[in-house]
């Protein structure tokens, strides 16, 4: 019975709220909000992508025995940039063909840092030429 009559209550509050509002005047509300730029500042992302491959390359070190055997080949290395700008989670995506420039590859991403920072994980490729 106590239920009942709570549900009475309840129900007897709800519609009086309800036809209360019915009958006011709509009133305009206005809000006030500065404007936030969403754009983020700074470099964008494609700019620090080609930051991080040029900073690769730039500290490569041909090994002396691929270079003496004339190996050639483009290394794909994954890993993500920490706060930091370390290279964390460094392993060989794509191989070259060869242990030593794979190794050579993987090396060079660790030493190039601090790189700058980019969310998520990173494909670079590394290319190793004897032409260059």
């Amino acid at each position: 019975m106590r239920r009942r009559a709570g549900r009475i209550l309840a129900g007897a509050l709800l519609a009086a709220l309800f036809t209360a509002g019915a009958h006011a005047e709509p009133r305009a509300v206005r809000a006030e909000v500065e404007p936030i730029d969403a754009v983020a500042r700074g470099p964008s992302v494609e700019a620090r992508l080609a930051e991080i491959r040029r900073r690769i390359q730039r500290v490569l070190e041909y090994p002396s025995l691929a270079r003496s055997r004339g190996l050639e080949g483009t290394t794909r290395i994954q890993f993500e940039v920490r706060r930091d700008g370390e290279a964390a989670g460094v392993r060989v995506a794509g191989s070259s063909g060869h242990w030593l420039l794979d190794r050579a590859a993987e090396r060079c991403v660790r030493r190039a840092a601090p790189l700058p920072w980019v969310h998520g994980r990173l494909e670079v490729p590394v290319r190793f030429a004897l032409d260059d």
